[in-house]
């Protein structure tokens, strides 16, 4: 039985989930405007564990969403799921930030595109089907009117992430669908995580680093 604590500091929210075999079973998040992590995060783990009736010591692995987002949002992320790893001499988990967000967008056809804000109209983005598979790998992209004019050409495509208000006020096309007041959480964590504990697909807890994307690229346009 696999017990995982899975951490999403990535974005403004701050949310932390317990999963037993990939489903989770306590979850506790807050997504105010301005980052509460350094304040939160620590109480979010102890009420997990206590609404679990658990300790630490039952813990069989840590995962953490690994970015891109918040520089110091990650930072506290992963120093905090280092130290209990550290401490409780269990693995270390790192799940995708754009990956976890795709999975709460329930699609049967057509693409998911997972984004989150950087700065004027830049996104960190990254392409899925609607299997949750990646056929874009996260990338820094300025966006313009003929942003995903490719995969808009071919059906529906779903954007969610807090780039998304932005995004639609430069992109109209009827293929469009834009789903909105949505942020990575830790509740999506908990499949993806329990898969690669199954795999022993863990990281190095000394040298794991965040995933920083800081180099941006303007879109081609279509025309």
């Amino acid at each position: 039985m696999a017990l995982i604590l899975n951490i999403e500091t990535a974005t403004t929210n701050c949310s932390v989930s317990l999963s037993r075999e990939g489903k989770t079973i306590v979850l506790k998040e807050d997504n105010s405007k301005n980052y509460s992590h350094a304040e939160s995060l620590h109480v979010f783990i102890d009420a997990v564990l206590k609404e679990a009736n658990i300790t630490s010591k039952d813990l069989d692995a840590v995962a953490i969403s690994k970015g891109p987002g918040s520089y110091t949002g990650l930072r506290i992320g992963v120093s905090a799921a280092k130290g209990l790893c550290f401490a409780l001499d269990i693995p270390l988990i790192s799940v995708p930030t754009l990956e976890a967000l795709a999975h709460q967008v329930d699609a049967n056809e057509g693409v998911i595109v997972t984004m989150l804000d950087a700065r004027r109209l830049e996104v960190y983005a990254a392409i899925f089907d609607s299997n949750k598979k990646e056929i874009k790998a996260t990338e820094a992209q300025v966006l313009d009117e003929n942003a995903f004019a490719d995969e808009l050409a071919r059906g529906n495509v779903y954007f969610i992430g807090n780039g998304v208000e932005k995004t639609k006020t430069l992109i109209n096309h009827t293929n469009a669908v834009f789903i909105d007041a949505k942020l990575p959480s830790a509740n999506e964590m908990s499949l993806l995580a329990y898969k690669k504990y199954r795999n022993k697909d863990f990281e190095n807890v000394a040298y794991f680093e965040p995933y920083y994307l800081k180099d941006f690229v303007a879109l081609k346009s279509s025309k």
